[in-house]
């Protein structure tokens, strides 16, 4: 297997001052906020991933989600254009920083689509209609990806922000999903694994090699990961969740293939 590399930014000054689409806003501790995220960035270096870390935007408040701005395949890096517009500026320091691994593509306007919501499953692409990503995103990532063998369909979603709010890839064959905001039936043949009924945000996890990075406010659901033979590794992510952020948004992950 490649290694793997993780491109990162840290917490905005102005995290505070977030979107949020299904959360009541509260009081974020931005230092609680900015430990937690190293130490979540820290876990990925203690399993081996090459950190490559941009430099903080204090003008940006969600900023640090960098899963959002780009989608990185072993072919190409595709370069979002986020469903909030105030985080359409966060998109050009990804892309100079992706084009030193691979050939960029971008989806153009008007479509819209956050990384959060692109689930990839071997040569299979999901994405969540939410009100971030949309349908004329979804034909221009078929016409980008298909040349390389991917299909790519568009995938209902309720009660979160984004798909992998609600479902995140295991391994190769097997995701864990939160089956309240996503249906199962639509990943056809796929394993699945459900979340513990009383933990729906659970279901985001990054899968790093044959180890699994997992928030630590879920035990339950993660000692279901363990049953199945996952090794899981905690960060603790409670003021980040604030913002609607999750494991996998902290770091646009990808197979370093230099």
């Amino acid at each position: 297997m490649s290694p793997l590399r993780a491109i990162t930014r840290p917490v905005s000054a102005a995290f505070a001052n977030c979107e949020l689409t299904h959360l009541a806003r509260e009081p974020i501790n931005i230092e609680r906020a900015q430990r937690q995220h190293a130490a979540t960035v820290d876990a990925l270096r203690g399993l081996g991933v090459a950190i490559e870390e941009l430099p903080a935007e204090d003008t940006l408040p969600d900023s640090v989600f960098v899963e959002d701005t780009a989608l990185v395949f072993d072919e190409i890096a595709v370069i979002m254009r986020p469903g909030a517009a105030s985080r359409r500026p966060e998109t050009a320091s990804v892309a100079s920083a992706l084009a030193a691994h691979r050939n960029l593509a971008t989806i153009e306007a008007p479509a819209t689509i956050d990384g959060g919501d692109v689930l990839v499953l071997g040569k299979t692409v999901w994405v969540g209609l939410t009100t971030r990503s949309d349908a004329a995103a979804i034909d221009q990532l078929q016409s980008i990806l298909g040349p390389f063998g991917y299909t790519v369909h568009g995938q209902p979603v309720h009660g979160c922000l984004h798909l992998k709010s609600a479902v995140t890839a295991l391994d190769d064959t097997t995701l864990l999903l939160c089956p309240e905001r996503v249906d199962p039936e639509g990943f056809g043949d796929a394993r699945i694994i459900e979340v513990a009924p009383d933990e729906p945000d659970g279901a985001n996890v990054a899968r790093v090699g044959d180890t699994l990075l997992a928030a630590a406010a879920f035990d339950a659901t993660n000692a279901r990961l363990r049953d199945a033979g996952y090794p899981v590794v905690t960060a603790a992510l409670d003021e980040l969740a604030k913002a609607e952020g999750a494991v996998t948004c902290c770091s646009l992950l990808f197979k370093d293939t230099a």
